[in-house]
């Protein structure tokens, strides 16, 4: 007996026209299909060649409480409610599924802005496909979350209720309508989840403070009306500081101390300062010549000078009667008022470095093997080591400036002793040492094209089609920018340039999108001006 034809609501129906639907969507995107497949394939491999997940110097502070206030702890929070049910592999698997997410979320934004599909792909293809970018989620470490918080605030900046609110045509006076009334309040409302995402991400890597820059840069260009513009920069702004104070609030309670971290510039800013120093004309006291570094010293770079118990920071005592971290303090501040020039000059290249057509470790920055994958299980000196059963051993210290260092084995339930599968491990080492990272030249073009579609903006005619491209630009590109010249500041790190991967391709893409909207509206081109339109008329299903 035949069984009836299903009908149009039934399940089976309805699961066909589903089907049917994601295969046309897919077939619409095939190259973030393409793109997205092979990052999922990278990041499983990564999950299966390193077990339990991968363990850095700092994975301690979030694990263990190490080395108390150096550092915003807030990964802790979700690194927490994932171990509470699993193990950290469990962690890294998250972690590398908010890499895949973050990809997809830019691909959909820049459609949204009318970018066509082949680019906006192109945008995602640094965080899917960039072996350090998927070394940093296997590892347990905040970098990922931090790029996560960064995307959202700035998707939620750019939706379409953020801008000035619509005007009734029918209505003689122009009086705003009640549905341009809504979409107002669903815009100051997007502002306000924006400041608060953006303010968290500070309590996940401090240098996330300076995301409030660029974001009130965005909210005065949007635009709207000074009314519109001042409270949305007020929200904007209270938003932001809200995480952040209720962070310092729950430190102070804790360990009587209202800061982020105890890691301020006073003392984080001493290895840039002393490389850049020609301590030779400082005019200094005698006494601070003890923090200038000798040429063998100054060869170690920005990492030794602020860690390694050799640096002449560690070994620096104060004269009796003066506060060690003032004098400090003051050393720093006077190397970058006598001789601004050699500073600004170190930090600018170290910057260009993003752009070098390989990836290699140089002076001034912390080595660049502790970014790669290995064929065996990494290990740091006396931080993170291995025992006789290749269980994972941690150099804890507990009590902040304590010399002592109490050793602790993994807590089993976290994912027991270290394993690595070599064949797996040796193909993701090949694949990231043979050209699997964003090649400098390119990320270099990219950002070329975000900087001139972002310096666009200065085009003040408000019915320019291209005005909301512009503004996207210039949010992921300010954005990017922002973050990557706070971190160089302070020393240069190939994992402190990963936000470059979620901020300069997609600001890169806006940019070229304009200069291809230029070209197609040329003169005697059929239908320029309107493709020129296109991107501000209609958001491309997806």
């Amino acid at each position: 007996m035949t069984s009836p034809p299903s009908r149009s609501g039934s399940p089976r129906a309805a699961a066909a026209g589903l089907a049917g639907r994601c295969l046309r969507a897919a077939g619409r995107n095939w190259a973030l299909v393409v793109l997205l497949t092979a990052g999922l394939v990278l990041r499983v491999l990564a999950e299966l060649a390193y077990r339990p997940a991968l363990l850095y110097i700092d994975t301690m502070k979030y694990l263990y409480n190490a080395y108390p206030g150096a550092d915003p702890v807030g990964y802790k929070a979700p690194l927490k409610a994932i171990l509470a049910v699993g193990g950290l592999n469990a962690v890294a698997a998250v972690q590398h599924l908010l890499g895949l997410a973050i990809a997809v979320t830019i691909y959909l934004t820049l459609l949204r802005r009318g970018t066509p599909r082949w680019l906006a792909a192109l945008a995602t293809a640094p965080v899917l496909l960039d072996a350090y970018q998927i070394q940093i989620e296997q590892t347990i470490m905040p970098d990922v979350w931090f790029e996560a918080l960064l995307v959202a605030g700035i998707v939620l900046l750019l939706i379409r209720g953020v801008g000035p609110a619509q005007a009734d045509p029918s209505s003689a006076r122009g009086a705003v309508s009640t549905a341009g009334s809504r979409r107002w309040s669903r815009g100051l409302g997007a502002v306000i989840i924006a400041g608060l995402l953006l303010g968290a991400s500070a309590t996940i890597r401090q240098v996330g403070e300076i995301l409030l820059l660029p974001g009130l840069l965005y909210l005065l260009i949007a635009g709207g009306g000074w009314r519109t513009v001042l409270l949305r920069a007020s929200a904007f702004t209270a938003a932001f500081a809200i995480p952040i104070a209720g962070y310092m609030t729950g430190s102070y309670l804790i360990t009587s101390h209202f800061w982020l971290a105890s890691s301020t510039p006073r003392i984080s800013s001493y290895g840039r300062m002393a490389v850049a120093a020609d301590c030779a004309a400082l005019h200094i006291p005698g006494y601070e010549r003890a923090l200038c570094p000798t040429p063998r010293q100054r060869a170690y770079g920005i990492d030794w000078l602020d860690h390694d118990v050799a640096s002449p920071l560690k070994r620096f005592v104060a004269p009796a009667g003066q506060n060690r971290y003032a004098i400090i303090a003051r050393f720093d501040q006077q190397v970058l008022a006598q001789q601004p020039q050699r500073v600004l000059a170190a930090v600018a290249r170290d910057g260009l470095k993003l752009f070098s057509l390989s990836r290699t470790s140089s002076q001034g920055g912390t080595p660049i093997s502790r970014w790669q994958f290995q064929e065996s299980y990494p290990t740091y000196g006396d931080w993170v080591t291995l025992d006789s059963q290749h269980e994972v051993v941690l150099g804890l210290r507990l009590t902040p400036g304590s010399a002592i260092i109490t050793r602790h084995v993994l807590d089993r339930s976290y994912g027991g002793p270290a394993a690595v599968s070599r064949p797996l491990a040796t193909f993701l080492r090949s694949y990231q040492l043979d050209g699997g990272f964003t090649a400098g030249p390119l990320l270099a073009l990219l950002t070329l094209a975000g900087l001139l579609g972002s310096l666009l903006v200065l085009v003040r005619r408000p019915t320019w089609p291209r005005r909301k491209l512009t503004q996207a630009c210039l949010l992921f590109f300010a954005a990017g920018l922002a973050v990557l010249a706070m971190s160089d500041a302070f020393q240069f790190s190939w994992r402190y340039q990963l936000p470059a991967l979620v901020t300069l391709p997609p600001a890169g893409v806006l940019g070229l999108t304009i200069a291809g909207s230029y070209l197609f509206s040329r003169p005697g081109a059929a239908g320029g001006a309107q493709r020129a339109d296109a991107p501000e008329l209609a958001s491309p299903a997806v």
